[in-house]
């Protein structure tokens, strides 16, 4: 199956059945009987993944309590196109619903660049309490609105480490000389730059083949890269050093949002806190399951490295994005209290 082509078709589609769906309801009327509205979910994900766990979770609970009036149905694996694609129909209102990457949406918002800042979280402890705080996420998650969608919940995506080919990170010296593939954010290739190996930008899909044919020579991501992407039949070192904690983000479109009766938005809302729930308690079973995998079957090395260097190399890079855009100071600030009250492990 030609999946691009596909994806093509089901983008044009979308797009061409929102445009009816507004022409039939100007010219429906207030007498008409409401009929079933399905409401779209796209996201990059299989459908083995926590992601799609979650999604499905929402869909069954939405179409058990409202499903006189709603039919959710979920996406997977980019079958609506990228995620710039489904966010950008989530702008439109082609689709209702989608996750969404955080380099993505600091496109739309300079209030996401925090979550790229190397080393903000000290711990995954205060990451959670962080992200579930309102007075945390509610500054960035409405940031969008202008744009047409707002943040409805986030979703774990866990901690971003280093893997390599052929040399183990156990401090940023390991780093030098090293071509590391990174997501195209310039956060991240000033972090790098910091941690002293050579930042290369590139999009995901392009990684497996660029470290089998020796372009990069690592990459840096959570642990099912390794497996649910195959990067572990390359990669054979596996350094925790924690460098980011970001999270996925699921965005849903205003217009679709604000229409929902408020008996309606509570089933909603409801409903967002279960897909964060049941993401990430599969989120810690896929990991374990990951790294199993990983350590049998691919005969990767996990490392645990002093965390101290890094974060003391990554410090500059915090405040030269709180210089540039002091508007998440208070954010910042706030994290930084969840920091104090949930310290790293190793401390």
């Amino acid at each position: 199956m030609n999946f691009p082509k596909k994806r093509r078709y089901l983008t044009h589609f979308l797009l061409f059945t929102a445009a009816l769906t507004l022409s039939a309801a100007s010219l429906s009327g207030c007498g008409t009987a409401q009929s079933q509205r399905i409401v779209r979910i796209g996201h990059n994900q299989s459908v083995n993944h926590p992601t799609h766990i979650a999604l499905t979770a929402f869909q069954n609970y939405i179409n058990e309590h409202l499903g006189d009036h709603y039919l959710v149905e979920v996406y997977p694996s980019e079958l609506l196109g990228s995620q710039t694609d489904m966010v950008q129909l989530t702008q439109t209102g082609a689709i209702d619903y989608c996750i969404a990457s955080n380099a993505i949406l600091e496109t739309f918002s300079k209030n996401y660049e925090i979550f790229n800042l190397p080393y903000l979280f000290a711990s995954a402890d205060s990451y959670h309490h962080a992200m579930d705080d309102p007075d945390v996420t509610d500054p960035i998650f409405t940031a969008t609105q202008k744009a047409g969608f707002t943040a409805v919940t986030w979703l774990d995506a866990g901690t971003r480490n280093f893997y390599t080919v052929s040399k183990p990170i156990e401090n940023p010296a390991d780093l030098k000389g090293l071509k590391i593939r990174v997501q195209q954010s310039p956060t991240n290739i000033e972090m790098m730059r910091l941690l002293g190996g050579s930042a290369t930008p590139m999009g995901f899909g392009d990684v497996y083949t660029a470290l089998q044919s020796n372009i990069i020579d690592g990459a840096e991501n959570n642990e099912m890269a390794l497996t649910d992407n195959g990067h572990g039949d390359v990669c054979k070192y596996y350094s925790y050093d924690m460098h980011q904690m970001v999270p996925d983000i699921l965005i849903g479109n205003n217009a679709f949002i604000q229409d929902l009766s408020d008996e309606e938005r509570a089933v909603f809302e409801e409903g967002y806190r279960l897909i964060n729930q049941v993401q990430r308690e599969e989120w810690v079973k896929a990991v374990d399951a990951a790294r199993e995998t990983a350590v049998s079957r691919q005969n990767v090395q996990f490392l645990y490295p002093d965390q101290a260097p890094f974060v003391e190399a990554c410090l500059p890079l915090h405040q030269s994005v709180l210089q540039n855009n002091p508007a998440i100071r208070p954010i910042y600030d706030a994290i930084q209290e969840y920091n104090t009250r949930y310290p790293s492990i190793t401390e």
